[in-house]
């Protein structure tokens, strides 16, 4: 028996998921695309229901644990994914040590636009996880394969640069209530297509990461909630989930 760690033993069959180490991702075989909610909303949708046992061939499952780590910032770059269901951040850490939030990653957001050879954030989940991985090569070739593939990648790589240049006007030009509406307003339009409702944002993520996402202090973001809930703009049903009231005020100030 190999007994290297990591190693497989001789009973345990191809493909069985398992923990490399405590909070790992937990990898899986691929479990097929036909019961797959996220498919209408990624990339994949664009190649043909007929021919998607060859995304299955090339892909793999990872099963991620809220507070676990998908990639470091710095490791290299072998892999790309699709989120399937939960959500990641994107983090990166400051020289001076702060932390920032780039950005939020849902169920059919694809995570690889990058020509980098190493991660430039660190990609962690907010809550439990599960996501197609692709070797980078195995990516390539569906891409030579299926040209609607790589525009699909093409017109959410677009969208990833609009909604950059969105949170860049969020954090330079508009006071805090006004970065926490455009969020609540943009956060609640990303979700509606994954089941949301059309009046409702769920915040799976911390105070602390919102704070992080905005520039902004934890105690500039509670007040800012309580001001937006004071003049009756959001009302909370639970600390995690929002009914938007006003949505026509919520974006109005924040420009949108």
């Amino acid at each position: 028996m190999d007994t290297r760690p990591g190693a497989r033993s001789a009973a345990e069959p191809a493909g069985t998921a398992r923990h490399a180490a405590a909070g790992s991702p937990k990898r899986a075989t691929h479990g097929g695309c036909a019961g797959c909610l996220a498919r209408p909303l990624a990339i994949c949708a664009s190649i043909p229901a007929a021919d998607t046992h060859a995304l299955e061939a090339a892909a793999g499952e990872v099963l991620l644990p809220a507070g676990a780590t998908l990639a470091s910032e710095g490791d290299p770059r072998r892999e790309v994914y699709t989120v399937t269901r939960g959500m990641l951040r994107r983090v990166r850490l400051l020289s001076d040590g702060r932390r920032l939030v780039a950005g939020f990653l849902m169920a059919g957001d694809f995570i690889g636009f990058s020509g980098a050879p190493r991660y430039r954030h660190t990609l962690e989940a907010v809550t439990d996880c599960g996501l197609c991985a692709f070797p980078l090569q195995s990516m390539r070739s569906l891409c030579q394969r299926y040209p609607d593939l790589e525009s699909g990648m093409l017109a959410q790589a677009c969208s990833e640069l609009d909604a950059t240049r969105g949170n860049l006007m969020l954090l330079g030009r508009l006071a805090p209530g006004e970065r926490l509406a455009g969020f609540l307003v943009e956060l609640g339009a990303r979700q509606q297509p994954r089941g949301g409702a059309s009046d409702h944002v769920d915040l799976p993520m911390t105070r602390a990461d919102i704070a992080d996402h905005l520039g902004l202090t934890i105690e500039t973001v509670s007040r800012s909630f309580t001001r937006l809930r004071q003049s009756g703009a959001i009302a909370f049903e639970d600390p995690r989930r929002i009914r938007l009231v006003d949505v026509a005020a919520l974006r109005r100030a924040a420009g949108l």
